[in-house]
């Protein structure tokens, strides 16, 4: 790291802190990969496609879990995101990848933050091993959204961005709720209740062809207990 120079205003040096402070924030929540954009052309390491399932079909032929509602509404579309997000249930016969394409089938239509939006959500779901440790007690989950914001700390994103790094009608929506799981244990229901936050960052654009006739779509997922201010 280079050395401050002395004649540097106190002004100019807390502009700088608080510069970095808000390229922290966005590495931390996932949207740094917003403002950077998509891997150029010709990558030579590109990152890989996620395969998934079509919703509503699982890999076994049973139905498959439930589809996110569309909108062209930011605050209605990521409510219904997030319901999705965590509604699910091992004994339904399902896996996680299941789960995941009801997710992916709402994401970026441009195929820029698929991967990325992949790899946002397998961070919500137990991992395959975990999935079948629970099936064990028929667990359940579902989720109770309590309230749902535009974060402050977005307006700072969008003033960082240089012009065309976000994607049309870009925003981000905070959720907190309550994620509620139900299962059953030596023969008697047991249930467990935990406060959750997280930020769905997401676009919906003007009507186009290309855009699924102004639908909202997802672009990203915050940590969970991570979300954006």
């Amino acid at each position: 790291m280079k050395t401050t120079p002395a004649s540097w205003s106190r002004g100019r040096l807390i502009a700088v802190i608080a510069a970095g402070l808000v390229l922290l924030i966005l590495i931390g929540v996932g949207v740094y990969g917003l403002i950077t954009g998509p891997r150029p052309a010709g990558d030579p390491n590109p990152a890989p496609a996620p395969t998934v399932t079509e919703p509503g079909e699982s890999e076994t032929g049973r139905p498959g879990p439930p589809r996110v509602m569309p909108s062209n509404d930011p605050d209605e579309f990521a409510r219904n995101v997030a319901e999705v997000l965590f509604a699910w249930d091992t004994g339904s016969g399902l896996m996680p990848l299941d789960y995941s394409a009801a997710i992916l089938e709402v994401g970026d239509p441009s195929g820029h933050e698929q991967a990325g939006l992949a790899s946002d959500i397998a961070g919500y779901l137990p991992t395959r091993e975990a999935w079948i440790e629970l099936r064990k007690y028929a667990t359940t989950q579902h989720l109770t959204i309590e309230s749902s914001f535009v974060p402050e700390a977005w307006g700072q994103a969008v003033e960082q961005a240089q012009p065309g790094q976000l994607p049309a009608g870009a925003t981000a929506v905070t959720i907190e709720g309550t994620r509620h799981r139900e299962g059953v244990w030596n023969g008697e229901p047991v249930t467990s209740e935990h406060s959750v936050s997280f930020t769905v960052f997401l676009a919906c654009p003007p009507p186009a062809p290309e855009f699924r006739s102004g639908l909202c779509h997802v672009l990203r997922l915050s940590q969970l207990d991570n979300p954006l201010r």
